[in-house]
Formats: structure tokens, sequence, C-alpha cells
């Protein structure tokens, strides 16, 4: 028998993602009132397909987290003068500038072209590349926030971590080559959602990088990443308020959605629940 909430919710999802597209010129000259103001500088990695959520993520964030003193949208390269223009009208803090900028010197050729070239590696780059000055937040352009946010100045005021991150659902978002042992798989990473205090020291990711036989595959950066966060003694987010989650994957409702929760990755598979949230 078909699984017709999960159709609907698709559907819906799709329905609303369409509508808000088409409204994105209107919704970008509404202005947001933030809750604070917030000494951090935000980055987000994106395309020119994502351009509604990276709005959405935009503005979720100044409504239930504050206003940084920046949040820079850096490009892969393909958006469109409009959708730049849109961003940029978001809020004044609101800039895109390209990839590729402020990447650690000296970097082995062979893993210097892999963070410049794969689209999904050069969201590690810019990551690599943080902060600059100041604490720095890493967001993927599919991350929603709610009231629960509002503990997020909590965390801004930890001192004795170098960062912190989102703690994935499951593993399976990994390149399994990485690996050198079951501890190594432990406490999953997901690059959804990175606070930075300090430049991490990469040098496990790029040794394991270079010792990798084979191409680089979807999920590389990631591993690099989580290897990274934990060598650097990064800790993460309360993972019952900051989460990445699948287990309402089938079924219609968002079952994680409310004003106790602080963000939700919406990873390719619940895409279609981020847009059940947008006009709450």
């Amino acid at each position: 028998m078909p699984n017709f909430g999960y159709h609907f919710a698709r559907l819906k999802g799709h329905a609303l993602r369409k509508f808000y597209r088409a409204l994105l010129p209107v919704i970008v000259q509404r202005p947001v009132e933030s809750p604070r103001s917030l000494d951090l500088s935000v980055f987000a990695y994106s395309n020119e397909e994502m351009l509604p959520e990276q709005v959405v993520s935009i503005r979720s964030f100044l409504r239930h987290v504050g206003r940084p003193r920046s949040f820079t949208v850096v490009s892969d390269g393909s958006h469109s003068s409009r959708s730049v223009r849109l961003l940029e009208h978001v809020d004044p803090i609101v800039s895109v500038r390209p990839s590729g900028e402020g990447l650690p010197k000296e970097l082995p050729a062979k893993f210097h072209h892999y963070v410049t070239t794969y689209p999904m590696a050069k969201q590690l780059g810019l990551i690599m590349s943080l902060p600059a000055n100041g604490p720095a937040l890493y967001l993927d352009s599919d991350v929603l926030f709610f009231p629960g946010a509002a503990d997020f100045a909590c965390y801004m005021r930890a001192g004795d971590v170098p960062a912190f991150y989102l703690e994935d659902c499951q593993l399976s978002s990994a390149d399994a080559r990485f690996f050198r042992g079951p501890h190594e798989l432990l406490n999953p990473v997901n690059c959804g959602a990175l606070l930075l205090f300090k430049k991490l020291d990469w040098s496990l990711g790029i040794r394991r990088f270079l010792e990798l036989e084979g191409e680089p595959n979807f999920f590389t950066n990631q591993t690099i990443a989580h290897l990274v966060m934990h060598a650097n003694g990064a800790r993460p987010f309360d993972s019952s308020k900051y989460i990445v989650q699948l287990d309402d994957q089938f079924v219609y409702q968002d079952r994680h959605a409310g004003p106790a929760l602080a963000l939700r990755h919406y990873v390719n598979p619940v895409r279609h629940k981020f847009w059940a949230n947008v006009f709450r």
C-alpha cells in the first residue's frame, strides 16, 4: 500500500518551495528583527540551486539566534547576479564571495587540488580557513533555526574548547577508507553546523587524505572534518536540541520541530520537511 503521508509531505514541500522561490524578491525586502547582537562571523557554503533554502536559513538565524557581525555566503561559482542581489538584500550584514579564499598556506599539491576543485571539498576548504577574526560559525544552507536557539549565546561563552560540532545521527555519511580503528567511528560529526574559536590542526586529515587510494567520494570532506574535530578536542552541541535526524523520513509530520528545538539540519532524505516549517 502506498505511503500516502510520505508522498503528500514531499508534494507539500515541493509546492511550498516553489511558492517561496517565486516570492523571493518580496521576502528579501522584509526586515528581520533580531533578539540580540553577536560577536560572531557566520559563513555558509552554497550554490544557485539552494537559493531558497539559503534565504530561509539566514532569516531564521537572524530571528532566533541574533545578528552577527557578518553573514558571508561563499558561492561555489554557480550563483547568478540576480541571486547574489537577492541574498545581499536579506540584511545589510549579508555578502556573497567566491570560494577558495583564506586557505592555509603550503598545503600539499594533491590536497590543495582537492579543496579547490571538488564541489564538496570547497566546503572543507572554507571550514579550514576559519576562524579569521574572532569566533566563526559555519552553516550549511539547509540548516533551519527555531526558538530553542536562544541558548546559542551560552556556547559563545565557552572558553575551554576549540570548537563545537553538530552530532550526526549515524556514521553512514562517511568515507570508511579513512578510519584506522573502531574508536574513530564514535560520535559522528556532521558538517552542517560548526562553531570555531581557533584555527584547528588539520594535519591528521591531510595525512589520511594523502594515504587515500582511489578518488575521493561525496563524504570524504565530512570524514576529514570528523577526524580533525575529535583530534582537536571539539565537543558536540546538545544533540537533543541541535539535531540531524532521519527517523521521521517516511512519515508526514516533522517529529522534531517545535519551540524547544534550536536547529535541524535538513539533509537530503528529509529536505522536504524543511519547507513545512518555513511559515511557522
